[in-house]
């Protein structure tokens, strides 16, 4: 695999390329309305329309039981939305710059690949049923592959780029041939997990969303706190010495933080493709190469993406719906193409 060296801007400095601070405000005020917007429209489509008065009939207490019902259990998908939205977007950017590769994504640590095995594993051989209890056996199997692959891919040296990309293969490669030769051999896992993998926004509870947050929550401050060093990471691991930073903690720093965040978003509403790998690079095309505004604006540009595209999903075939993962899939296909010819004639 090709590895390419990202942009080079100095840790703590604006660059000549970056856009200025009016322009930076500007462009964080449009996002968060575009966030706000989606939200809004997350809760009033779906298979039944609603409106805004049905919203605030419902938040008053005043709606009809039926629309107040209909309302309500939108919150749920809605909030999901923006937590995968934002744990998946920060987590490509995170692996983007650890690795200075522009089409790696969050399914490079084998994250998802472990959040799978963990379902299928306590599904199969524990009992555990409901999309509650997938969540507290998806999470560790997601931390633990992104480990796996991290230890192998470190074992004998320090970090190397190619060696980890390898490693998350692997790690990948064997435990979907776990998943495959426990769900053929068991008809009633395969039922259960089948709704999962695809992933979707729908039919989760509230309770999944509290019980994914403190690990999102985790990942985005570490990797907010790593924002400045992946500036210098983007230099070479030379440069960054000189420049006082350490390579290597800051590499297993952005590691840990891209596992806790993608781990979380995958034990919620399962595998979802193509935001980790997407929105950094439409982040990166607006304002700039400095992971400090990549990231933050990551975060809020993730969650929107995500749930108009959960909106579309609803909407172009009622009565029933199309799972969001089908629908980021078809969205997100266009763009690693429009990434690869912009790396062509750059290995």
């Amino acid at each position: 695999m090709t590895v390419t060296t990202a942009a080079k801007p100095a840790p703590g400095r604006a660059t000549s390329r970056g856009p200025g601070v009016t322009r930076i405000a500007g462009l964080l005020v449009l996002c968060l309305a575009a966030l706000a917007s989606a939200m809004v429209a997350s809760v009033v489509f779906g298979a039944k329309t609603t409106s805004l008065g049905d919203v605030f009939a419902t938040l008053g207490g005043d709606a009809d039981p039926y629309v107040a019902t209909v309302v309500e259990s939108r919150y749920p998908r809605t909030a999901l939305g923006v937590l995968a939205g934002l744990s998946l977007a920060v987590a490509g950017t995170l692996m983007q710059g650890i690795t200075r590769n522009p089409l790696a994504d969050p399914g490079l640590l084998g994250v998802n690949a472990g959040a799978s095995a963990g379902v299928v594993t306590a599904t199969a051989f524990l009992g555990a049923g409901g999309q509650s209890g997938a969540v507290w056996w998806a999470l560790p199997g997601a931390f633990l592959a992104g480990l796996l692959v991290y230890a192998i891919g470190s074992a004998g040296a320090s970090t190397g780029l190619v060696r980890l990309v390898l490693a998350g293969a692997v790690v990948s490669a064997v435990l979907a041939a776990y998943i495959q030769l426990v769900t053929l051999s068991n008809p009633d896992t395969f039922d259960s997990y089948r709704y999962w993998v695809v992933g979707a926004l729908g039919g989760r509870p509230m309770e999944i969303f509290w019980t994914a947050l403190p690990f999102a929550a985790v990942g985005l401050l570490l990797a907010l706190l790593l924002s400045g060093g992946l500036n210098a990471l983007a230099l070479g691991d030379d440069s960054a010495h000189s420049l006082g930073a350490n390579p290597t903690l800051i590499r297993a720093g952005g590691l840990l933080a891209a596992t806790l965040l993608c781990a979380s978003a995958t034990a919620a509403v399962g595998p979802i493709a193509f935001v980790g790998l997407a929105v950094p690079h439409i982040v990166r095309a607006v304002v700039g190469i400095d992971f400090r505004l990549q990231l933050a604006f990551s975060a809020v540009v993730g969650p929107t993406l995500l749930l108009l595209a959960d909106v579309v999903g609803r909407v172009v075939m009622r009565p029933s719906e199309l799972m969001v993962g089908v629908v980021t899939a078809f969205v997100g296909a266009p763009v690693l193409l429009y990434a690869v010819r912009r790396m062509r004639g750059t290995a």
